[in-house]
């Protein structure tokens, strides 16, 4: 594509390296991005992109509002094409938004949209939001499904999903075969459930630890694996671990970013099991053909979720209920080699048609023509 694209995002985390790399290659962006973090995240390094052009300064404006200085000046800049984060709360986009629509040069926003949770006051901002520009970019086909409802145009709604690297995952994966590495280290064969993520309460691991006691006073025993860092509240998991007397059928690895680990630990796990919202842990679950647990509640959800499949990606429970996690758990740790070999297929399948970066960079392309 021979022109230039205008990429104006509030940072650029480290997962979504691979799709700006593909973007930075094929539809030569310019990006000028921020740092605006408001929950720890690693950030990928901006100088990897050759479009890289300028880390765009955040000013907070009280309450959750602010301004990234600078940015609306790029509306004047010979671009036609902007891909910009979507938060309302950005005031300096809805300048962007405006001046471009002036000029009439092409927006599209990337952004989560609709949660389902919006009051009065709020549908009627993001309606007027929304309609400023060109395509709207969603994450998942339930915020689309619920703009639509809302009356916005379905043919300005693109559903663009999300990504991992997952062409570094595809090569681990083909290597990928089933290892001893649970039966060492628990010294035992009972099923393996896995939670990957970040350890901090929304996430509910908390639910874990009980499901796992109400199994075992079925006679239905099982290790837990949780991968994450280490926080402030991992001390009230380990008091209930301690109560409960599980200590030895838990295993807490601890951070590990090292993906050719996390793929045998992801393939070798029976569950993955996310009692909160599910988020990046379905994608980096499904990809090597681990099912997914998690809740119903799907305003309290983020896109991701879309992912499972009832049956045969996964299986969703009623929120905050640990004897309906417990029943959603049992039938996956004793599938027949068949119905394993099934289910391993679909869990990859969805993430090789719809959550990958090349799928991502195709969808882009045909809006930016």
């Amino acid at each position: 594509m021979g022109e230039k694209v205008c990429c104006i995002f509030n940072l650029a985390p480290h997962y979504r390296a691979p799709i700006y790399t593909l973007m930075d290659q094929e539809l030569k962006c310019d990006f000028y991005l921020s740092d605006r973090v408001t929950t720890p995240i690693k950030l990928m390094n901006y100088n990897d992109l050759k479009g890289y052009k300028k880390t765009l300064v955040i000013t907070s404006l009280g309450t959750n509002f602010y301004w990234q200085k600078g940015a609306f000046r790029l509306a004047f800049k010979h671009y036609s094409h902007y891909i910009i984060s979507g938060d309302p709360y950005c005031l300096s986009t809805w300048l962007i938004l405006i001046l471009t629509k002036l000029f009439r040069k092409k927006t599209y926003l990337w952004t989560h949209g609709w949660y389902g949770d919006e009051t009065f006051l709020k549908r009627k901002v993001k309606k007027f939001y929304f309609s400023l520009c060109t395509k709207v970019l969603l994450y998942g086909d339930y915020a689309r499904n619920l703009m639509i409802k809302e009356g916005i145009n379905p043919g300005k709604l693109v559903t663009i999903y999300n990504s991992l690297d997952f062409d570094a995952q595809c090569k681990i994966k083909s290597n990928l075969k089933q290892t001893n590495i649970y039966k060492n280290h628990f010294k035992n064969s009972f099923p393996v459930l896995l939670y990957i993520g970040r350890i901090q309460p929304i996430k509910k691991i908390n639910s874990i630890i009980e499901a796992l006691k109400s199994l075992r006073d079925r006679d239905i025993n099982c290790n837990l694996i949780i991968i994450g860092k280490e926080t402030v509240d991992e001390h009230i998991i380990h008091n209930l671990i301690t109560k409960y007397q599980l200590e030895k059928n838990i295993w807490f690895y601890g951070a590990c970013y090292d993906e050719e680990i996390l793929g045998e630990l992801i393939f070798n796990a029976d569950l993955c099991v996310s009692p909160g919202n599910v988020g990046l842990t379905a994608m980096h679950s499904l990809v090597y053909g681990t099912p997914v647990i998690t809740h119903n509640n799907f305003v309290n959800q983020m896109p991701e979720f879309e992912a499972i499949k009832e049956g045969e990606t996964g299986s969703f429970f009623v929120e905050d209920s640990i004897p309906d996690l417990c029943e959603k758990i049992i039938p996956w740790l004793s599938l027949t080699t068949l119905k394993l070999e099934f289910v391993k297929n679909k869990c990859f399948e969805i993430i090789n048609q719809k959550y990958n970066p090349h799928s991502q960079l195709d969808t882009l392309k045909k809006i930016i023509k």
